[in-house]
């Protein structure tokens, strides 16, 4: 994918499939705001560089360790957030870019 180009057809299909389940698009939601959203749980590093704990993440939506990290995987993929460890733990964040990117092109292509 080219920068200028956008997602191709094929990559906004996964994007639409991640965002497509309430879960994922709820964490994608809270992830926007994460000093807001995860106040309640200690951070292990600067949420808004590093991202939130994979374990916060786990720990507000009630789901399994072994969804929420298919969830993220999914969400990864697609490259909606990107991940990062420190220590033995995942911190993901939203990928801005990215978003922007498929923003764009669903003003210029549906």
């Amino acid at each position: 994918m080219g920068a200028a180009a956008g997602p191709a057809a094929g990559e906004l299909i996964e994007v639409f499939k991640a965002l497509g389940n309430p879960a994922r698009l709820q964490i994608m939601q809270w992830l926007k705001d994460p000093e807001e959203n995860f106040v309640a749980y200690e951070p292990i590093a600067d949420r808004r560089s590093v991202g939130v704990c994979v374990t916060h993440i786990q720990a507000k939506s009630g789901l399994a360790q072994s969804t929420v990290s298919s969830y993220m995987s999914t969400l990864e993929r697609a490259g909606l957030v990107l991940p990062t460890r420190v220590g033995k733990w995942t911190h993901y964040r939203r990928n801005e870019e990215r978003l922007t990117q498929v923003a764009r092109a669903i003003d210029t292509n549906i």
